[in-house]
This record gives structure tokens, sequence and C-alpha cells, in this order.
């Protein structure tokens, strides 16, 4: 988000938000965040944990403040420093207090009726998007789609490996038109030691989709793929925020 990129005209306020990275906080009329956050609680939730850097004061400020949400209770956890998304997750730890957990990120607006099958789900799965339909309902350019991670479902709909910025070979044995995560999940109490458990990626990461791994093949755990055929709006980078103000013009967000 910080990387200038493409000739996109942004507003002042964005323009700052871009120079400080803060994506979820992104200006659309609304911060970003909103959007998201009114999605899940369409969705159905009530109880919503931001798992937020200790540099990010300013989301805890507008949201105990003039951004407070009149159908969630929020609460906040502390990542202390950016050591990957499975970190991330064990940030929240104690907010989940032994219950499965929806988790998903803050820079996309997923559909409700994702968010929805999801909350469903008794313990563990994961929302799997038709790349296709990625490219075609959402705002995601083929490039970037290629680098999200590949799951293969087993044929009772179980997530069988998960395969982050896979090698070309390799995606390509998920067949012409794979499912893609795009990081909504049910995750279930074992995740946390799973987290603990795993390696840095080559990135020198934890990543999450290590520890679902881990969770599949080390403790047995039945991660459910939930099937969408519908898009994701994503706000990755500065060259987003056209379209995304675009898609988001007229409506209005009620967290």
């Amino acid at each position: 988000m910080r990387r200038a990129e493409g000739l996109a005209a942004l507003a002042p306020d964005q323009q700052q938000a871009a120079d400080l990275g803060q994506k979820a906080m992104m200006p659309f009329g609304r911060p970003f965040l909103d959007y998201v956050l009114s999605g899940l609680a369409d969705a159905g939730c009530v109880r919503v944990c931001l798992v937020v850097g200790p540099e990010h004061g300013t989301i805890r400020e507008y949201y105990t403040g003039a951004g407070r949400p009149s159908r969630l209770i929020l609460e906040f956890a502390i990542q202390d420093r950016p050591l990957g998304t499975a970190d991330a997750v064990l940030a929240a730890e104690s907010f989940a207090a032994g219950e499965a957990v929806l988790v998903v990120n803050a820079d996309n607006l997923y559909p409700r009726s994702a968010l929805e099958a999801l909350r469903a789900l008794p313990r563990a799965g994961l929302a799997g998007f038709s790349r296709s339909v990625l490219i075609r309902k959402g705002n995601i350019p083929l490039e970037r789609v290629g680098a999200f991670a590949l799951i293969e479902v087993s044929a009772d709909g179980f997530l069988r490996r998960i395969v982050e910025k896979p090698e070309p070979a390799v995606a390509a044995s998920f067949g012409a038109d794979p499912e893609v995560s795009m990081n909504a999940w049910v995750l279930p109490p074992s995740i946390y030691g799973a987290c603990r458990a795993i390696e840095p990626s080559p990135r020198g990461e934890l990543e999450l989709q290590d520890a679902v791994q881990y969770c599949v093949d080390r403790l047995a755990e039945r991660f459910r793929v939930v099937r969408v055929e519908e898009g994701v709006l994503d706000l990755s980078s500065r060259a987003d925020i056209p379209t995304v103000a675009e898609r988001l013009r007229g409506l209005t967000p009620k967290p």
C-alpha cells in the first residue's frame, strides 16, 4: 500500500492513509474496515476482536470513539511484532477462549453468503473461491490471483492441502480453474498449538496456512471447504483504491 504505483488520482485523505499503509482505515466516506465489520454484523456476528499492531492506536481511538459500532461488541488484541498471520491468530487466543472462531482479513470485503456459510460450520473450515469467478466478479487481476494460496479439496468436501504462492508446475496440479483461499476461515481450538509448532516460512514469517496444514496432517482436523461462486473486494495496493471506491459508492456501512 505504501508503494506508489499507477496513475490513480487519490483524495488527500486517501493519499495520507496509503502513505501510512493503513489499508483498514482507508477512507471511502467511511473507513474500509467499517464495511468489513458491517458485513460481519450482517452475517450474524456479535463479538469481534481486531488484531492490531502496537502502532495502530488510530484504529482503537476511532472504534472506541466516533466510530463505535452499534451492532458489534469490539475487543482488541495486540500483535507485538509483524511475525506473520499465524502469529496474528495467536494474539487473539484469549479472545477465542477455547471456542472455534471466524477469521478474516481486514483488507478484504467478503460476500455475505460466504460469511454466513462459515458461521454455520461446527468447528473448522474455509471458503474456497473459484479463481475464474474471483477474476470475473471481484477486482483481483489474474496475475495477483496467481500469487494466492490454492486449495485441494477431497471428494467429500474437506481440505486436503493448501499451497501459498505455488510455482507454475505445482499450480498446474490443481487444475485449470483451481479453488483459491482468500483467508476466510473457521479455526478450531487446536490451531493455537499448531501456530506454535510450525517453523517460519522462507519469508521468515509464521504463516496461517502452514498451521492449518499442520492441523490437517498432524492433528487429524477436518476443514470443510465452503465453495463460493462470488467475488471478493480486495484492497491490497493503492492501485485498488479507485475501483474499491466505485464498488462502495452508495453503500452505507452499519457495523
